[in-house]
């Protein structure tokens, strides 16, 4: 059993098909069976059941499978290691991000980090928090920025200072031009836009200040939900970074007065993680 039988078992074992993980590898399929047979017979159990579509991990399998990441893990950190030991500050960082902090944290501080590490590239990923969450257990970022709240079990975590929400609708469709903040009970039988992560914090706080929010549309991404309220169709709210995050002249912001409407922009990385000089680096930029 080696390394590249390992890589080749994780594989299998995420797409649940041989031929679907074959592609992946840019490999033949034959070949990939063979190696699954070797394995099996090298340790001698059964590590898959073969059904007609799918295939489903018994449970040495899944002991295998978690015993191969975190194997596979440990080697590509030692790489990863290593060649920062031997080239210095260079290489390529990989960061998550959602879009709301995204566009308001990373571009500044990617230009001030590569005028001082110019040896260092950029990967950056976009997605709901979820998906930040899930490309940073795999491995696939290093730093992920996302939205609060947050499991701080199994992360290392800097926390920006506190943000307000606010509304944006078309023009001044319910308050005039020279409002610029309002109180939560305005949101009163407004149809609401609104990000599902903080759909408990909205009904909530609604809530506590005595009717029932009336949402109209939830969404995952801060982008599509402006671009609804862009439409006329009803009042967006979003953190206040992602103020403009669209380009529209007829959307207007007003902050809602409202503590308990308050969000955080959290940095996190994993806690007992390899993290490269570049990652180290990268992540006194939000100490300062």
């Amino acid at each position: 059993m080696d390394i590249r039988q390992l890589r080749y078992f994780i594989t299998i074992a995420e797409e649940g098909n041989i031929t679907k993980a074959a592609r992946r590898l840019h490999i033949a399929q034959p070949p990939l069976s063979q190696q699954l047979k070797l394995l099996e017979e090298e340790l001698g159990v059964k590590l898959v059941e073969r059904g007609s579509r799918k295939i489903q991990l018994t449970d040495a399998g899944k002991i295998l499978r978690h015993r191969a990441e975190q194997v596979v893990e440990l080697v590509d950190s030692t790489v990863k290691e290593l060649k920062d030991f031997n080239e210095g500050l260079q290489g390529t960082l990989s960061v998550g991000t959602v879009p709301s902090s995204g566009s308001t944290l990373l571009p500044e501080r990617i230009y001030n980090f590569h005028e001082s590490y110019p040896g260092v590239t950029f990967q950056i990923w976009e997605g709901d928090t979820y998906r930040i969450l899930d490309l940073l257990n795999n491995g696939v970022i290093e730093i992920g920025i996302v939205r609060t709240p947050i499991n701080s079990e199994f992360f290392e975590i800097i926390y920006l200072p506190d943000e307000p929400m606010v509304v944006a609708t078309r023009g001044d469709m319910y308050w005039g031009e020279e409002q610029k903040s309002i109180c939560l009970k305005e949101l009163k039988d407004k149809p609401l836009i609104i990000d599902r992560r903080f759909e408990k914090m909205v009904v909530d706080s609604c809530e506590k200040s005595g009717f029932e929010p009336k949402i109209l549309c939830k969404s995952d991404d801060a982008r599509s939900i402006l671009l609804w309220a862009d439409t006329g169709i009803g009042v967006a709210i979003v953190p206040k970074a992602a103020m403009g995050l669209i380009p529209s002249t007829n959307l207007k912001y007003r902050e809602i007065n409202e503590s308990s409407l308050e969000t955080q922009t959290a940095i996190i990385w994993i806690k007992n993680r390899y993290l490269s000089s570049a990652a180290k680096h990268f992540l006194e930029t939000f100490l300062v």
